[in-house]
């Protein structure tokens, strides 16, 4: 079942060139983001600029026509487009780790269908996990045979992207209790999708609920996501890898508006007997130090980026498989750091007139400290250690 057509996609056939259009979209994109913030205005314009660029077919293989870009590409891609605007930066995220997901497990029949859907500017969403108190990997949304159909049944929570999705992606139990991997149209009758999302930080990702009514299923849009839980892969690391990227983007934004706001408008304290906040030594020592922090984090995605890359080029073991994750939760160990730091040290240095609403530099330490949520930092300093010490591989999922 196919989509309307987007009109004017352009086709990225390189990583230099993918590189280069999220540049010129994050300078489009950052000029009204604190006004989308503020009013939690939805951006659907920037989203269908986002698709008309064709940064939404960077990752499709080049022998199904895509550009093939590396995952290091991808990095820097969501770097830059969320240090313009993380919300909408963000709402991209589970189209990318889906794609890999189809790579890994999709037929020909499968990829030739998805990738072209995505190389015509559709965009995937995301029905995310489960309200409640139960681990995230439990499943009651059921896919289950009624006659001759397959029809999928539940609700789920935390779906970014899936508000603006032309195909929604989401989890499911079939009849045999396994796990598998549905895609449905965004406008198939009995799907959905509640702007109930209600952050105070991350404001636009629309990351809301969505219903699934007896929604039937075409039996060729359905994925055994079940066998990456035995198969060693890398859709767990890249998926982190992506979110560790979203963070990254964040700090460099907090970073860059700190310093701007010191050297434009901070004052300096009475006691320091200084014309400008910018030669106050502490400041100095401050802004020194948010920097060695953003480069350390960087530097250590960068490796992680590369290190996916590298081990793509081979066959993936689970040796390799847990070295891709233990590399990337080192990334988002130091990228959630120097996000919320950044973002809190902002506002330490501009002083209390960088709280005025007008200025809306709150906004950072609001995405840091939400997105930052979207997996515990705590367990992955828990991978780490046990990896390093005991060498433990970390479970098989999309948060390792």
């Amino acid at each position: 079942m196919s989509q309307q057509a987007f009109p004017e996609v352009a086709l990225i056939r390189s990583d230099a060139e993918a590189i280069a259009v999220a540049r010129d979209l994050a300078e489009e994109f950052a000029l009204e983001a604190a006004e989308r913030d503020r009013q939690r205005r939805l951006p659907w314009a920037e989203l269908a600029r986002y698709s008309a660029s064709g940064l939404g077919g960077i990752t499709v293989p080049r022998e199904y026509g895509g550009a093939g870009v590396s995952w290091h590409t991808v990095s820097q891609v969501f770097r830059i487009l969320c240090a313009a605007d993380p919300s909408l930066g963000q709402i991209p995220q589970n189209h990318f780790a889906i794609l890999e997901v189809f790579r890994q497990l999709g037929s020909d029949k499968q990829k030739r269908f998805i990738y072209g859907e995505v190389l015509s500017g559709r965009r995937l969403g995301n029905a995310g996990p489960e309200k409640g108190k139960q681990a995230m990997l439990q499943l009651s949304t059921r896919l289950e045979r009624v006659g001759e159909q397959l029809q999928l049944s539940g609700q789920r929570f935390y779906s970014t992207g899936a508000l603006f999705a032309d195909w929604i992606p989401t989890r499911a139990r079939n009849e045999d209790g396994q796990a598998v991997q549905v895609l449905v149209p965004r406008l198939a009758a009995g799907v959905e999708v509640i702007d109930d999302w209600s952050s105070f930080g991350q404001r636009t990702t629309a990351s809301g609920s969505v219903r699934f009514d007896k929604v039937v299923v075409d039996e060729g849009l359905i994925l055994p996501v079940w066998q990456l839980a035995d198969r060693a892969n890398l859709t767990g690391p890249i998926s982190q890898l992506i979110q560790a990227s979203i963070d990254a983007g964040i700090a460099e934004a907090a970073v860059a508006d700190a310093v701007r706001f010191v050297r434009e408008h901070a004052r300096p304290w009475l006691d320091s007997g200084l014309a400008r906040a910018a030669d106050d030594p502490y400041i100095i020592h401050a802004v020194g130090r948010l920097h060695i922090d953003l480069h350390a984090a960087t530097a250590v995605l960068d490796e992680a980026a590369q290190l996916i890359d590298r081990l793509l080029q081979g066959e993936i073991t689970d040796q390799t498989s847990a070295a891709a994750s233990i590399a990337v939760a080192r990334a988002k160990v130091l990228t959630t750091d120097i996000a919320v730091e950044a973002s809190e040290k902002l506002l330490e240095l501009a002083g209390s007139a960088a709280s005025r609403a007008a200025h809306a530099l709150d906004r950072h330490w609001r995405n840091a400290r939400v997105h930052t949520l979207h997996d515990p930092v705590r367990w992955k300093l828990h991978a780490i250690g046990n990896y390093e010490l005991n060498g433990a591989f970390p479970a098989r999922h999309q948060w390792n």
